[in-house]
């Protein structure tokens, strides 16, 4: 405890990870975050919403293994949408900073080191990977993915200036004060969440710094990212631009 608490200074990260059909990434992920912040407090709080698969069985299993003080599962009864998915997860973290992450192993938890250590070294309110800088980048996507990614990206830079270089990425690292107050001013539900919240953080002037990752395509199941999401992204785009 004493090693721990002279490397991150007495902190406590809540790492929220959203699941649906997750039961073959699950059990992979929690053993990596584990393996990489094994010298950190830490706590992962599963919202899973009604996965038909049996990832909730899975993360029983887990916790049986690390501990429900470790391993928080906080179920929902169906798909209610990312943005509640974070709050829902946020109303049970006991850490004073919080980590959204994937499950499907996009984002790789060898990172979270390097969150925490910037955070530390800057201050920093929110720190956000990026795939757009040197040492970033994307694996395992057809040149159409990355295309409409990028795309979306630079259409959204250049009508928000959010001062970030990747508004679409969703692995973080926040202050809980800091993502308790523009949480409460998001409206988006689904995968606009993420740019939504990062656009209100830098309008309300919070500190941001970035980590380069490699997003890395998932290993198991299949994507959730369709075309109703696409259109959400856009209505969202312009929603924020009215408004921001």
């Amino acid at each position: 405890m004493e090693k721990e608490q002279h490397k991150n200074g007495g902190n406590k990260y809540s790492i929220i990870v959203p699941t649906y059909n997750e039961r073959l990434n699950i059990a992979l992920i929690v053993f990596l975050i584990f393996k990489h912040l094994r010298d950190f407090d830490f706590e992962i709080i599963i919202v899973d919403d009604g996965s038909p698969d049996g990832t909730q069985e899975i993360v029983k299993q887990l916790q049986q293994v690390y501990g429900e003080d470790r391993i928080l599962l906080r179920a929902r009864p169906r798909k209610l949408g990312l943005g509640t998915a974070y709050s829902h997860g946020l109303k049970h973290a006991s850490g004073n900073f919080v980590v959204i992450m994937d499950a499907d192993l996009s984002h790789h938890p060898k990172y979270l080191p390097s969150f925490i250590k910037k955070q530390l070294e800057t201050g920093a309110s929110i720190v956000t990977g990026t795939r757009y800088v040197k040492g970033g980048g994307v694996h395992g996507w057809n040149l159409m993915r990355k295309l409409t990614s990028r795309g979306a990206n630079v259409l959204a830079q250049t009508l928000l200036w959010p001062g970030v270089s990747d508004l679409t990425g969703s692995f973080r690292l926040y202050k809980k004060s800091v993502l308790e107050e523009v949480i409460s001013s998001c409206v988006s539900k689904g995968y606009v969440f993420q740019m939504e919240i990062i656009v209100r953080a830098s309008r309300k002037g919070y500190h941001i710094e970035e980590v380069p990752i490699t997003f890395v395509d998932r290993l198991f199941g299949s994507s959730k990212l369709g075309g109703s999401e696409i259109v959400g992204y856009l209505k969202g785009l312009a929603y924020l631009l009215i408004t921001t």
